[in-house]
């Protein structure tokens, strides 16, 4: 058998995730060490750190490097962090598999929670959900614009750029850093939607790398996760939009919960839909939020 060929971005989180998809076809398969290659591809939004990614191109800064390796056949399949997959993609990529979802919050990095922040307080990021949740909850606080990958970030709070800053529960972990910060509660901040897995895309015609990867496929988290995608795609989200958005499994039933915010936090909606897995759930709490979400809100969204 050829080597198979995962792509990935070439940060120290993408490449852990990598392995963690190598490893897993090695284990579904029964496969030797060399059967799965890591080709690490750099992206736009590795190189580009000064300005916010909605700034310059949004989220296919991350993807579209890889799509254009994945397309010329290059590499068999695609790792990504889901949360950054812009919600269009190409008809000719699939999403074909997810591993199973890790924790899904925020952790806060410089302070143990939003109230102990000193008034005024600095906070570095560059997710408009993240500002919009932190100055809902705080409106004295200061936001920064916070890139880089993990480390980056929180050297640059060592360096004392910032007061505190957010990162996803779920990079820290996978990268042996679960000491570091506090775990935000999702009742206090919605995660982003997809927050938390790892997907798997190939090329939609090649049915053999789409065998070869849905073998790993984590069949839970692929319907929460698509179920979040579906909710973006139905607010028509783009990489500006202030979205939260978590769903879960209880047996057969899924619950979606998601809420809209204006830049500044001041005016929000939150919603929740539950049902079954095949149901349309993202398309109908998305249609329930923008008819009931203020003016400010939907104009966010083109309502």
């Amino acid at each position: 058998m050829a080597v198979f060929r995962l792509g990935t971005r070439g940060s120290p989180l993408a490449l852990t995730q990598a392995r963690m998809v190598r490893d897993a076809l090695l284990a579904a398969h029964g496969w030797g060490e060399d059967a799965v290659a890591i080709v690490p591809i750099r992206t736009t939004g590795d190189r580009v750190q000064d300005r916010a990614l909605a700034e310059i191109g949004g989220k296919a800064l991350w993807t579209k490097e890889l799509d254009r390796a994945l397309l010329a056949n290059e590499i068999d399949a695609a790792v990504h962090s889901m949360k950054d997959v812009e919600t269009i993609r190409p008809a000719a990529i699939a999403i074909a598999a997810m591993l199973p979802r890790a924790d899904v919050r925020d952790r806060l990095i410089g302070a143990p929670d939003i109230a102990s922040l000193r008034s005024g307080a600095v906070v570095g990021t560059s997710s408009p959900r993240r500002r919009a949740q932190l100055l809902r909850h705080r409106p004295d606080l200061r936001i920064v614009l916070f890139r880089g990958n993990v480390e980056t970030r929180l050297a640059k709070l060592t360096a004392g750029e910032a007061d505190a800053t957010l990162l996803a529960a779920a990079g820290l972990d996978r990268l042996g850093r679960d000491d570091v910060g506090t775990a935000i509660p999702t009742d206090t901040m919605l995660p982003a939607p997809a927050q938390g897995a790892v997907g798997i895309e190939t090329r939609a015609d090649d049915h053999d790398a789409r065998r070869i990867v849905a073998a790993i496929d984590h069949d839970d988290t692929s319907a929460c996760v698509l179920a979040e995608r579906a909710l973006l795609a139905g607010l028509a989200a783009d990489c500006h939009s202030p979205v939260g958005a978590m769903a879960s499994l209880a047996g057969e039933t899924l619950r979606l919960t998601a809420e809209l915010l204006t830049e500044d936090g001041a005016d929000s909606v939150v919603g929740t839909v539950e049902g079954a897995i095949d149901d349309p759930l993202g398309a109908t709490l998305a249609a329930d939020l923008l008819d009931r979400a203020p003016p400010s809100v939907r104009r966010l969204f083109g309502a």
